[in-house]
């Protein structure tokens, strides 16, 4: 009885942070992703402090007023980009519509398949609401609505950039006991250390994926190959099912924009190959060396995550994964889930 008492306590207290964290998403969603764009912001200030001749030069305050300033115009570039790109997507939906009837067709030839496809047939038959244009405008307004997210998200980042000043006195003043401050100053430290490695090299892996996905689509002549690129680059932060997501995308594309098989087979192939060199030579370093995780813990985040917070939940996953398991290994009684999230066993 005894030893099942602590484990009824941590059942019930993990259903209460579960519900909390469920009711509060619409608060807590802007916070977490603020953090994240924090840990960016001083990882990128301090990669400006190892530049060669200049960067140790520049004050610690003129390096985060820069990388600052390097976040906000990648935001500002991605929402222009998604304003840009969203009326011609709404005057070309009917011509991609029609270009979606055909391959359509097309398929049901191959499959042989008696009675050709209409889209009257289709509404009846498969897709009773299918409409290229309905399905465009409401991606449309998701796109606009994650705009007013980013600009919140951003406004987050910056007061807890304000916060940083004063946030080690703070963490001194919450012990008396030197050990105790000690011991939650380390704490900190390797989160800082391991969630900000971890950050700073998916970053610089999802924009090298995203370039090489934009010259195979620019290569190819798809439409919206820029937008679509950002896209790939967003999405590779989320494991596994956005590396699928990053190929179904521009292929769904494809198939809506060109007539010839041959073309979205070749565009389907070379972002599949960009997708699984990167995804299996450096995906596994980044996730295997930042944060020590083991692929089985990370997919369970992944699901967990996803459905607490939805979409949002799937791109913040990993690293508030990290940071529990760092958090768990520091405790006696929690210290063997640590080992089991670990990669190698040493959390």
């Amino acid at each position: 009885m005894v030893r099942i008492q602590p484990l009824a306590h941590g059942a019930i207290l993990a259903i209460i942070v579960g519900w909390v964290l469920y009711i509060g998403k619409n608060v807590l969603i802007p916070v977490a992703f603020g953090a994240v764009v924090v840990y960016i912001i001083v990882g990128l200030a301090q990669a400006m402090s190892r530049v060669p001749y200049l960067g140790h030069r520049l004050p610690k305050g003129v390096r985060y007023l820069l990388s600052v300033l390097a976040i906000a115009y990648a935001l500002t570039a991605a929402v222009h980009l998604v304003m840009a790109n969203k009326d011609n997507a709404m005057a070309l939906a009917p011509q991609y519509q029609e270009s979606l009837l055909v391959a359509i067709q097309r398929f049901a030839v191959f499959l042989r398949i008696e009675t050709e496809p209409t889209w009257t047939s289709l509404r009846q038959d498969l897709l009773p609401q299918i409409n290229v244009q309905r399905l465009l405008g409401s991606m449309a307004a998701s796109a606009s609505s994650v705009v007013v997210g980013l600009v919140v998200v951003f406004l987050y980042a910056v007061f807890l950039l304000l916060e940083l000043r004063s946030f080690p006195d703070k963490v001194a003043n919450l012990s008396t006991d030197p050990r105790r401050v000690a011991r939650i100053v380390d704490i900190i430290h390797d989160i800082n250390r391991r969630v900000g490695s971890y950050l700073a090299l998916k970053t610089f892996l999802s924009i090298f994926l995203g370039a090489i996905s934009w010259a195979i689509m620019a290569f190819f002549g798809l439409e919206f190959a820029a937008f679509l690129a950002v896209l790939i680059a967003f999405l590779n932060f989320v494991p596994y099912v956005g590396s699928f997501l990053g190929v179904f995308f521009p292929v769904a594309m494809a198939i809506v924009q060109f007539n010839e098989p041959n073309t979205v087979f070749w565009v389907l192939v070379t972002l599949t190959l960009a997708q699984f060199l990167i995804g299996n030579f450096l995906d596994p370093y980044v996730m295997g060396n930042s944060l020590n995780l083991s692929p089985f813990a990370i997919l369970a985040s992944l699901a967990v995550w996803s459905e607490l917070w939805g979409i949002p939940g799937a791109f913040l996953a990993v690293p508030i994964t990290a940071i529990l398991t760092i958090f768990l290994s520091e405790f006696h009684g929690t210290r063997p889930i640590a080992v089991l999230l670990s990669k190698d066993g040493r959390p």
